[in-house]
């Protein structure tokens, strides 16, 4: 549900909608997907005082270009201690975190962990190996999340990725697709907006845009 990105309050029928534990986000650069993504974690956070979210990105790039906040949200909330900024360099972090998942204590253990720029850890490969390796590698870390987020037992816990996409639909979508169910795809809208979409079948799309240092939902729009 695009809802989720969004600082939108839940309807009563929502809890009937049947969440997948792996999602994936694409879009183009500069679209606000880290801004989505953080905004989902807070959105996470914010369900219960006991709810923790793992944020895993590149140090060096969350902080030149961090995250904007809906309007109306308060950066000196407590919600903000229950989101865990893990700063991994590399595809062999990713890898070394979910191979340890399972150690979490049941006290700490994340309600989601959500991953900023999941292909770009793969793209610095591309000097050092041939893209079959590449594709190779990131096959290997996509199932070892799977695994790590299917076979968790002490709770519920979603894994959401972003992927900058470089055309019409998310790149190398064919392995995307052999482990992450639900799919939400941004496109510019032409007037400096962007439209986020959901592959499902009868669920709303939402319009936002990045204005003044906010992110901006503008308009819910139904199915047809």
């Amino acid at each position: 549900m695009v809802e989720r990105f969004f600082p939108t309050k839940r309807s009563s029928g929502d809890g009937n909608h049947r969440r997948e534990n792996l999602t994936l986000l694409s879009g183009p650069i500069s679209s606000g997907k880290t801004s989505l993504l953080f905004q989902f974690a807070l959105n996470v956070a914010s369900a219960s005082t006991n709810n923790r979210v793992v944020f895993i990105c590149h140090r060096k790039r969350i902080e030149s270009n961090p995250p904007f906040l809906s309007q109306g949200i308060d950066p000196s909330s407590d919600v903000f201690n229950r989101i865990q900024m893990k700063y991994v360099d590399d595809d062999e972090g990713i890898r070394k975190y979910f191979a340890a998942f399972h150690l979490h204590h049941v006290d700490d253990f994340p309600n989601a962990v959500i991953i900023d720029d999941f292909g770009d850890y793969f793209s610095q490969l591309n000097s050092m190996m041939n893209s079959r390796a590449r594709d190779m590698a990131m096959v290997r870390t996509l199932a070892l999340c799977h695994n790590a987020i299917s076979d968790a037992k002490k709770a519920f816990c979603e894994l959401v990725l972003s992927e900058t996409s470089h055309g019409d639909s998310p790149r190398l979508l064919f392995i995307y697709k052999r482990w992450i169910p639900k799919i939400f795809t941004i496109k510019g809208h032409g007037d400096g907006s962007f439209l986020l979409t959901s592959n499902g079948t009868s669920e709303k799309s939402a319009k936002y845009s990045i204005a003044l240092q906010y992110l901006i939902l503008e308009q819910m729009i139904d199915s047809y």
